[in-house]
């Protein structure tokens, strides 16, 4: 009776669901970026994601990017983004992390992902990268 699996597994592919998605431990990504907006999202992840959250919603001690990137908040433009990423706010405890090895493009490309979710453009969730094709 091994063909109930075959055929259901055949019905999910042929009719459009993802196999993926039936899988809790691989949920299928919510959104696609390009390569800059997902490397942003990695460099973020990697370095910022333990204070401000996963995903810039913030924590009880670092403010929500996602909030102080949206039109009106905190931190309106991309310049003054990168001035405080690059400087950090030492008496807030936030490093700057160009003195710790970041480079611009790198704080850019993070931009580039806190601004798209700030715009409501990209969910919370991991992302997945698009591929050329």
């Amino acid at each position: 009776m091994k063909t109930k699996p075959i055929l259901l597994a055949a019905a999910l592919f042929l009719f459009g669901v993802p196999l993926a998605a039936q899988d809790a431990y691989h949920p299928v990504a919510r959104d696609t970026l390009d390569e800059d907006t997902y490397s942003g999202w990695k460099t973020y992840e990697v370095n910022c994601a333990r204070c401000h959250g996963e995903y810039g919603v913030g924590t009880s001690f670092a403010p929500s990017l996602v909030v102080s990137l949206k039109e009106g908040g905190t931190i309106p433009t991309e310049a003054d983004f990168m001035t405080v990423v690059c400087a950090g706010r030492a008496d807030k405890g936030m490093p700057a992390w160009c003195t710790m090895g970041m480079e611009i493009g790198q704080i850019q490309k993070m931009y580039m992902y806190l601004k798209s979710r700030a715009d409501g453009k990209v969910s919370a969730g991991r992302p997945a990268r698009r591929t050329a094709g």
